[in-house]
């Protein structure tokens, strides 16, 4: 096992436990829950292989899953967000850019970074709320919590990015 697949074992760990055990207890004005786990898609290197990408974020997502009762929710938006993460990537990366690219503040700079971040959690945040709920019926409630977690989870991923290039 090389040091990059373990890194990404004990980053797999660390997102579930924290979403599972903290994140997911966390509802701002009953709405906004941090779904945290997306940013370990986000983070993914530019250049790995896509298929490894995709079974990362399946086993997040299905660890979640057990562990928060829900029925493939959180599988089923970080799969997905993992299959677009590649393409979105290369919308805010130059062409010049070195191979195997980490995806932070420091390397795209604040506002693609930002892009980046905010493409992919909306449309993670989308995916999930429509598969949590499962009904428009309460259409507003539906976008609340998909405004609200987008917003809250943007801003965390935002603060946890620029401690981790300081630190």
């Amino acid at each position: 096992m090389n040091i990059d697949t373990l890194k990404r074992l004990i980053g797999l760990v660390v997102f579930a436990i924290v979403q599972v055990l903290i994140l997911n207890r966390v509802h701002l004005f009953g709405v906004a829950t941090p779904l945290l786990c997306v940013y370990f898609v986000l983070q993914y290197r530019l250049g790995e292989p896509k298929w490894a990408l995709l079974l990362w974020a399946f086993a997040l997502g299905i660890i979640i899953d057990i562990f928060s009762n829900a029925p493939g929710v959180a599988s089923a938006s970080l799969t997905l967000s993992a299959a677009l993460q590649p393409y979105f990537l290369n919308l805010f990366v130059s062409h010049d850019a070195e191979e195997r690219l980490r995806p932070c503040i420091e390397t795209l700079g604040i506002v693609s970074f930002m892009y980046y971040c905010l493409i992919q959690v909306f449309l993670f945040c989308l995916v999930f709320f429509t598969l949590d709920l499962f009904s428009f019926f309460n259409w507003v409630y539906w976008l609340e919590c998909v405004v609200g977690s987008t917003v809250l989870t943007l801003l965390l991923i935002l603060v946890i990015d620029s401690f981790r290039r300081n630190g």
